[in-house]
């Protein structure tokens, strides 16, 4: 059996490490894909080839990505901003990949004593990052008098009597509230998924990003059309004025022109109307499946 890991048997190809189970997983093979590259068709597929595109794929737990990529086995890989930070890793982050967001803070027994960073000095904090908020808190002159690393439930570890105090991800707050604890003190890290990279940038891995980058232009963006008389072209383009200018085609009434214009996808229907009541009609918009910018 071959090792994939072997250099020659990577000589020439951009080697990339995804995530191969957890919530970056599904999202970061689906961003990939959106790319134009081929991955895996077995999720038991550890590793796999796309020599169309001279990249190959390793398929990691996320919390290793970061130690492949830092040592140099690897050279650019999709993990989150935590995962990164807590390995210790000398990879670098690279480019933001605008999913998987997270927020990391501090809880403790509602109505306790714990308000403040300060508070946390001498005590007992269980974490499954205990990299990210050691340095945290070292970074704050504050020194715990034990991190204890969980691998997950962390919210229960102040009730079964093995930490203070606890560092977890947070959304809405309700698995704290449910298990008697508040939040407090300072955000540790907004996180998401991240491309990083080691130290020297290797043949492919631009072409990568920008593809990247593509998808998330495509996803965060639309193409407007619309029809508007002549006379209400400066309101119509002042309310959609579009990525860097809008194009204007006429048509076969001379009093009328077709406008194109990219605007982001959150601001749609808000831009719609407004074009509606400046005299636009025809509007019309269309998804975007790819772009360079």
């Amino acid at each position: 059996m071959t090792d994939p890991f072997r250099p020659h048997e990577s000589q020439g190809m951009l080697r990339i490490a995804v995530p191969n189970k957890g919530s970056l997983s599904e999202t970061a093979a689906q961003m990939l894909h959106e790319a134009g590259y081929t991955g895996r068709r077995d999720p038991r597929d550890l590793h796999t080839a796309d020599p169309r595109n001279g990249v190959e794929f390793f398929y990691l737990r996320p919390r290793d990505i970061a130690t492949y990529v830092g040592s140099g086995a690897l050279d650019v890989g999709i993990t989150g901003r935590d995962l990164l930070l807590d390995s210790g890793s000398e990879a670098s982050e690279i480019a933001s990949l605008g999913f998987g967001d997270s927020t990391f803070r501090f809880a403790a027994p509602a109505g306790g004593d714990f308000t403040d960073l300060a508070d946390l000095d001498g005590v007992r904090v269980a974490t499954s990052y205990p990299g990210l908020v050691g340095d945290f808190l070292a970074a704050r002159g504050v020194t715990p008098a034990k991190l204890v690393k969980l691998d997950g439930a962390v919210e229960s570890a102040v009730r079964l009597g093995v930490a203070d105090a606890v560092a977890d991800v947070v959304s809405t707050g309700s698995t704290l509230r449910q298990a008697g604890l508040e939040i407090f003190g300072p955000v540790i890290l907004e996180s998401e998924a991240v491309l990083i990279a080691s130290g020297t940038e290797q043949p492919g891995t631009a072409t990568l990003v920008r593809r990247l980058q593509g998808v998330l232009v495509a996803r965060q963006y639309v193409l407007l059309d619309y029809d508007v008389p002549v006379a209400n072209l400066e309101r119509a383009t002042a309310a959609a004025p579009g990525f860097e200018s809008p194009t204007v085609s006429p048509l076969h009434d001379p009093e009328w022109v077709a406008v194109r214009v990219m605007i982001p996808r959150v601001d749609m229907n808000h831009v719609m109307d407004e074009l509606y009541a400046v005299g636009a009609r025809a509007i019309l918009v269309s998804a975007i499946h790819a772009a360079r910018l």
